[in-house]
C-alpha cells in the first residue's frame, strides 16, 4: 500500500530481458536501505526487490508480462528517471491518497501548459464503457494516480483530465520528463471503483 507521495526518483542503469520478463536495475539514495523482497512503487507500479547491491546504491526489481503490457514500464530506457515510495507505514500520516500499486492502464499525455509558476498536464486514456462502469474513471477534485503521483483532478471528463503540477512536484518527479505524447501510467481511486461494484454499475466477473 502507498500514498502517491514520491520519495526519491531512481535512474535506470540495467535492464536484462529473461523470457517474458524484464529485470530493471536502478541506481537510487534509498538502494542502500533496501533489502529482498521489500515492495517499491516504480512509477506506480508495485515491484517486489529481488537484489541489492548497497555499496553501488543500486537494486533490481522484475517485471512480468502482464506489468509490462499494462504499464510504460516497458518503454524504459536506460538513463530514465522513476519515481520511487517505499511502502507505507500503517502509523504514516496519510499525506496522498490510498494507491495500491497496480496500475489500471496507461495515458498519453496531450499537452502542457505553463501557468504563472505552475503547470497544467491534459491526459487522455482509453476507457472503454465496461471499463467506466467499473470504477475506471476521474471526477472532479477527485485523487488519481499518475506515474505514482498523488494528485487532484481538474476539467475531468470522459477518457480525460487534467492536473495542476507546483514546482515542487516537477522538480522532484519525473514529470519535468512529461510531455505531449508521453505514456503514463495510471491508477484511479479504489474507493471509486468499490463504489462501482457495490452501486451494481461494475460488470460481474463470469463464472
Amino acid at each position: 500500500m502507498f500514498s502517491g507521495i514520491v520519495q526519491s526518483m531512481g535512474t535506470v542503469v540495467r535492464l536484462d530481458s529473461d523470457r517474458d520478463n524484464l529485470h530493471i536495475t536502478l541506481k537510487a539514495d534509498l538502494a542502500p536501505e533496501l533489502h529482498v523482497d521489500q515492495s517499491v512503487a516504480h512509477n506506480g507500479v508495485c515491484l517486489t526487490v529481488v537484489a541489492v547491491e548497497p555499496e553501488q546504491s543500486t537494486y533490481t526489481v522484475t517485471a512480468i508480462r502482464e506489468t509490462l503490457e499494462k504499464s510504460n514500464l516497458g518503454d524504459l530506457k536506460i538513463g530514465d528517471p522513476v519515481n520511487l515510495e517505499r511502502s507505507m507505514r500503517m502509523n504514516a500520516l496519510l499525506d496522498g491518497h490510498i494507491v495500491q500499486g497496480h496500475v489500471d492502464t496507461t495515458g498519453i499525455c496531450r499537452a502542457v501548459e505553463f501557468a504563472d509558476g505552475s503547470w497544467y498536464y491534459t491526459f487522455d486514456y482509453d476507457a472503454p464503457e465496461r471499463l467506466r462502469k467499473s470504477g475506471y474513471v476521474t471526477v472532479e477534485k477527485g485523487s488519481v494516480a499518475v506515474n505514482g503521483v498523488s494528485l487532484t483532478v481538474v476539467n475531468s471528463r470522459p477518457n480525460g483530465f487534467q492536473v495542476a503540477i507546483i514546482p515542487y512536484t516537477h522538480e522532484h518527479t519525473n514529470f519535468h520528463r512529461i510531455e505531449p505524447g508521453t505514456r503514463v501510467n495510471l491508477e484511479f481511486d479504489i474507493i471509486g471503483k468499490y463504489v462501482a461494484r457495490l452501486s451494481g454499475t461494475a460488470e460481474q466477473p463470469e463464472n
